[in-house]
């Protein structure tokens, strides 16, 4: 082969790979195997209902199942309205908390904040284009929350974000289903 046919496959090759590359980013916006924020999130889509189908709980949370946020967007920060039921309690309980967002900052680097004045990081680490799940991540790697817009996810989707957390060095034996189920 010569040496200018090598060159022009060489060529085509990078520019299928990147095709290839620019689509799986445009249909994702996540890190894979990294525990770092996206870099930009339509607030807007981002807020409304996520049903937390499985996480790495925080002290406050570690007895909750069937827990539901409602994200309602303010100017610089996020209402959210959880509630959810106790372990073996029958009713249902609810807390308001706030979620701030840097200026400047990536979009996915935030402070969730269940009461004042304390703040705990909190990362969205993957996020597809559509919004239909989010997966909640924390600098240290303490707690992971995979949430969706509905009560359910598909097992294989389950599956693959759970092993990109994994990767990403997150605690995977750790979580717990919050039992929308």
């Amino acid at each position: 082969m010569k040496v200018g046919n090598e060159k022009f496959l060489l060529l085509i090759i990078l520019l299928i790979s990147s095709c290839i590359l620019i689509s799986f980013k445009n249909r994702l916006i996540i890190n894979p195997g990294e525990n770092k924020a996206v870099a930009k999130i339509n607030f807007k889509n981002f807020q409304g209902k996520w049903y937390s189908l499985t996480s790495i709980p925080t002290a406050l949370d570690k007895n909750w199942r069937k827990t539901l946020e409602n994200y309602i967007l303010r100017d610089k920060y996020f209402d959210v309205y959880t509630t959810y039921y106790k372990i073996g309690k029958p009713e249902e309980k609810s807390i308001k908390s706030k979620l701030f967002f840097y200026d400047g900052g990536l979009d996915g680097e935030m402070k969730a904040q269940f009461l004042w004045p304390f703040k705990i990081g909190y990362r969205v680490i993957e996020l597809p284009e559509d919004y239909s799940y989010v997966v909640i991540g924390h600098p240290e790697k303490k707690y992971l929350f995979i949430m969706c817009r509905k009560p359910s996810m598909d097992k294989k989707l389950m599956a693959a974000i759970v092993e990109r957390c994994k990767q990403a060095g997150y605690n995977v034996g750790k979580l717990v289903s919050q039992e929308h189920n």
